[in-house]
């Protein structure tokens, strides 16, 4: 059977099982160090097949995560299930996992073949099978030819790619990922999403993958945990959690936002009166806000339009100064008369730049109320 068909995570293993088995659940799993609590209480399922990531800044407990998943840590309290089975007592050369570090850590003096097949020599396979299956694992990453090449003959890309092989060669049931394109330059991580997307839908395999980086999750993944401070924030579609945050601390931290502070005065019909020492701002009300709590308003910079007609919330603003950012500049503005200067950002097209107001002029701007999000003060 080649090595790269998709592969049936229906089957499971002796011991306890879920009802519907996930290719990841954990349940209420914590985990301390000391007195230290890295992962809070938390239950999360991740589906088989699933590009699932978690997003979070550095110490929020996504690295713990995945190293509990992998069994390098055994939880503090909870349970964690792989394709239904339960992980207590199970050591990691036991789990149907691997896991790709963030140094990659091929062994220098191997050749590209031989890091490929290393696993496969572990588990008692014969020479033959292994270069048979390292190969059809070089065709699938686009490196047919490079089996006899040191790993330091090799370009970052090309090294990233023997590292994903390699963790395939083992047919692993979730392939664990742990920051692995940190190192390398944008246009390169950029060209690794690609891969790696491709690579995970040709394979069936389910991706665990950890990164601080919005983009590379928003990019790649089916579905998206938001971490911080060991707690789950928010988990959902790319989409979801950009349009719909739940928490200020998604808005914040997923895209870029403007916020504006006060106090809410009216909630109607799924929309939201705020009103700010700037002036009185409507958006999309959300679960638990209540009039007359202090909540802030979060609306994307693509979202503000200079001009264009009237608006449910308009903006006089001041331009302080351009960013330009290739296809389309970030415009940094005041709004005016504001005593604390609240800051406002606007996304412009290359197209629309050449008519925009020059720095230091006044001019008129607006968004959507539905376009806008309002979220109580945590």
């Amino acid at each position: 059977m080649p090595i790269v068909e998709k592969l049936d995570t229906s089957g499971t293993l002796p011991g306890v099982s879920t009802p519907a088995a996930s290719a990841v659940s954990m349940q209420n799993v914590e985990m301390r160090f000391g007195g230290t609590h890295a992962v809070k209480p938390l239950s999360l399922d991740v589906q088989q097949g699933e590009f699932f990531s978690i997003l979070g800044p550095s110490g929020c407990g996504k690295t713990t995560l995945l190293r509990l998943i992998s069994g390098i840590l055994k939880p503090t309290a909870g349970r964690i299930f792989i394709n239904g089975n339960d992980m207590a007592g199970v050591p990691q050369n036991m789990r149907e996992t691997a896991m790709i570090f963030q140094s990659l850590a091929l062994f220098p003096f191997m050749t590209v073949w031989e890091n490929i097949a290393f696993g496969l020599e572990a588990r008692g396979i014969g020479k033959k099978e292994r270069r048979r299956r390292a190969q059809e694992l070089l065709d699938l990453i686009a490196l047919p030819d490079h089996g006899e090449r040191l790993p330091g003959e090799l370009s970052g890309g090309q090294r990233q790619r023997v590292a994903i092989a390699r963790a395939l060669a083992i047919q692993p049931k979730v392939l664990l990922l742990d920051e692995p394109l940190s190192a390398l330059d944008l246009k390169l991580r950029q060209h690794m999403r690609a891969e790696l997307r491709s690579l995970q839908k040709s394979t069936g395999v389910t991706f665990f993958y950890i990164t601080h980086d919005q983009s590379e999750a928003l990019a790649m993944s089916d579905r998206v945990a938001v971490m911080n401070a060991g707690t789950l924030q928010q988990v959902g579609t790319p989409h979801e959690l950009y349009t719909r945050p739940k928490t200020q601390f998604v808005a914040q931290f997923v895209g870029e936002a403007n916020v504006l502070s006060g106090q809410v005065s009216q909630i109607e019909r799924g929309t939201a009166v705020l009103e700010c020492p700037e002036g009185s701002f409507a958006g999309c009300s959300t679960p638990g806000l209540r009039k007359g709590d202090q909540a802030r308003l979060y609306v994307r910079p693509e979202a503000i339009h200079i001009g264009g007609g009237v608006r449910d919330n308009g903006l006089t603003l001041t331009i302080e100064r351009y960013d330009f950012e290739g296809a389309f500049a970030t415009a940094h503005a005041v709004l005016s008369g504001s005593l604390s200067r609240c800051p406002v950002s606007l996304t412009i097209s290359q197209q629309s730049l050449s008519a925009a107001p020059a720095p230091g002029s006044s001019f008129r701007a607006g968004f959507s109320a539905q376009d806008a999000i309002i979220l109580p003060n945590e």
